[in-house]
């Protein structure tokens, strides 16, 4: 299969610390793949070997079909948007958006071509002959965008590139960037440590975790269908509910209570041992419905968050706290006592010993 980008038996130390280590990666052409995963754990690391500006120590790179593992950044076809905007202060927008086609010598008419395509897609044209001190931080990021896009080239790498911004602007901009892909349909890899970011952005996400991919898949059957217990906790707000029990013969049995996982899909048949079972705070029924689900309990409030579309409640049943979503309408205080259910279907089961999805 040929792919956009792809990265084989990928290992980068530095001095005797792995950071990344026989990594393979394939990137189709047109994707939006999210690089995901918590501070330090290589998801930077590997953008910017992709990138070129970190010197890989095995292993080969491949963008289009060509080997740029030894090739210089600039060499690679790639378009490249930062964290921090390094914008030149001194220079109009029209000023940072040239800058790097006049320093390759293209034509004049193909740079003034370039920036107006740019703008326009941007929708930052009135703001050419401003200087980057006169923007707002969006527009500032929008121009940064920009200057990865007047390159004309089919790969863009994006780093972290809200996570200066308030908010309101993350949301807008993140619409923009998933229209600019609509738009252009080029292969983009775009990392980031905000799961919300990671699933309305991507076609694909990996999730990373100490130089490793744990999991590679689509957002819905990353959240659906976790493959190991740190993929399941990783995604989602709050994190998903845990309950340390043992399953044999098709049943669960915990100190709380004791249920049949008939309708649970399992991945390894006729399973049996120690394992952590899994239940979302939205799969969780609280109030009179709970009676009507398989497994019931009856727990204290300790917490309650109000989101306004929706409220989330901590719940302590014996000496075990659940996270449960309700409608943001619910009445609930502290100290209430509040019955809650779900249904085994809706659960995730992982192998204590290897924490992988049973």
């Amino acid at each position: 299969m040929s792919y956009s980008v792809e990265i084989k038996n990928l290992d980068l130390r530095f001095g005797n610390l792995k950071v990344l280590e026989n990594l393979n990666l394939g990137i189709n052409n047109g994707e939006f793949l999210v690089l995901l995963g918590s501070s330090g754990c290589g998801k930077s690391t590997l953008l910017n070997s992709i990138a070129g500006l970190l010197e890989i120590s095995d292993g080969q790179i491949f963008i289009n079909g060509q080997n740029v593992t030894w090739a210089e950044p600039s060499e690679r076809g790639i378009g490249m948007v930062f964290q921090s905007y390094a914008l030149y202060p001194q220079m109009t927008v029209e000023g940072n958006l040239s800058f790097g086609l006049k320093n390759a010598k293209l034509p004049r008419d193909e740079i003034k071509s370039r920036v107006a395509r740019a703008a326009e897609i941007l929708q930052i044209e009135p703001l050419l002959k401003r200087k980057p001190a006169e923007l707002s931080g969006g527009q500032r990021q929008r121009v940064a965008i920009g200057r990865a896009l007047v390159r004309d080239v089919e790969v863009f790498l994006f780093d972290e590139p809200l996570s200066n911004l308030d908010a309101k602007l993350r949301a807008d901009l993140r619409v923009e960037i998933k229209q600019l892909h609509q738009k252009l349909n080029n292969t983009m890899i775009y990392v980031t440590h905000d799961q919300t970011e990671a699933m309305t952005l991507a076609d694909r996400i990996a999730i990373m975790k100490d130089g490793y991919i744990m999991q590679l898949d689509s957002p819905n059957e990353i959240y659906n269908r976790p493959t190991h217990r740190y993929v399941a906790e990783f995604i989602g707000s709050p994190t998903m509910n845990f309950i340390t029990g043992t399953v044999d013969k098709g049943k669960f049995k915990s100190s709380l209570s004791s249920f049949s996982l008939k309708g649970y899909k399992t991945i390894k048949k006729d399973f049996s041992g120690k394992v952590g079972l899994g239940i979302r705070p939205e799969h969780i029924e609280g109030g009179a419905g709970a009676s009507k689900c398989s497994v019931s309990y009856e727990g204290t409030v300790e917490m309650v968050e109000p989101l306004g579309s929706d409220t989330l409640a901590r719940v302590k049943v014996k000496e075990h706290l659940f996270w449960v979503r309700v409608d943001g309408q619910f009445k609930l205080s502290a100290g209430d006592i509040l019955p809650i259910g779900f249904e085994p279907v809706n659960a995730h089961l992982f192998d204590a010993n290897t924490d992988l999805r049973v």
